[in-house]
């Protein structure tokens, strides 16, 4: 039986919209997951990824959602048995982390998701940015953003185009600069989010980054005000299916970076090499992917996060 498989089975029996997660005890309960053609270690993070991709990708596919946090998936076929107006207005706190799971990883931890992230699901070549590589007296305490990346139009345009566009000096290319946080809640929404306006208004996009993000609804109505009114987009990282993260509030896209900024940062020796890349990956019309940040595939990234907890 493939994941896929498994999963329209477990739906079409249960007959309720379900996530991953619950899909994957169903299955356990049932003996399905014994009939898996899987050696992987961690396949109930494989069934999750699979389904959101199968879900997001494929015209023809089975599955649909209904929900945001969390996700539940249900099969077209059986659309009509559902009140799927009263499931989206259901709050669920099934799969809300408990308080114990905030303290096993460190933010550091994260970096490999949200490069994963940017890569597949924003086209982005990032660079982690090391702080210690910065002159603390040039500096105040808030400058430098955790991660940035960047957009490339080689292998979307033409060498005509590419060459033309250079000359007259638009490469078409987006900066993105992303501040990551392990959780992100009302107490500390405030100085988390202004420490992004901080680092990260320079670029074409601003995101700030984190793997928890509070339920509370005064907390999320704030959040939305601050983005809407600053531009800055907000990106839930999923730890446990990497597949499934997402954005959950939009940047606002700048066309001009801020060339003064972006001039003090190379002060930091990371990210004068992120911008002599990007020079050299134009000039060249190739981009040399292993001067950027490794891209692990979603069961490397699980595997690293566990050895490290």
């Amino acid at each position: 039986m493939t994941f896929i498989e498994l999963a329209e089975r477990v739906l079409r029996e249960e007959k309720i919209p379900l996530t991953a997660n619950e899909i994957w005890r169903v299955a356990e309960n049932k003996g399905y997951s014994s009939q898996l053609n899987s050696q992987g270690k961690t396949p109930w993070a494989t069934l999750g990824a699979q389904i959101y991709v199968n879900e997001r990708d494929n015209f023809q596919t089975p599955f649909a959602v209904v929900g945001k946090r969390p996700k539940r998936f249900y099969l077209k076929e059986q659309a009509s048995l559902f009140d799927l107006e009263k499931i989206e207005s259901t709050e669920n706190t099934e799969e809300i982390p408990d308080k114990k799971s905030k303290i096993q990883y460190l933010e550091k931890d994260l970096h490999p998701f949200l490069v994963h992230f940017a890569y597949y699901h924003l086209k982005c070549y990032t660079k982690t940015i090391n702080h210690s590589k910065s002159n603390k007296k040039e500096f105040g305490e808030w400058v430098h953003p955790d991660v940035v990346g960047c957009n490339f139009p080689i292998g979307e345009w033409s060498t005509e185009v590419l060459n033309l566009s250079s000359s007259v000096g638009n490469n078409s290319i987006k900066i993105k600069s992303f501040e990551l946080k392990r959780e992100l809640n009302l107490g500390s929404l405030r100085e988390n989010f202004f420490q992004t306006v901080s680092n990260s208004s320079w670029a074409n996009e601003s995101y700030l980054v984190a793997a928890e993000i509070s339920n509370n609804e005064d907390f999320l109505s704030e959040l939305t005000r601050l983005s809407t009114s600053f531009g800055i987009g907000i990106i839930k990282l999923d730890i446990e299916n990497p597949l499934s993260s997402e954005v959950i509030l939009p940047a606002r896209t700048r066309d001009n970076l801020d060339w003064e900024t972006v001039n003090k940062l190379t002060l930091n020796k990371d990210f004068k090499d992120f911008l002599k890349r990007i020079k050299n990956d134009l000039t060249s019309n190739e981009i040399r992917k292993e001067k950027y940040d490794k891209v692990f595939e979603p069961e490397e990234l699980i595997k690293l996060l566990k050895r490290k907890r």
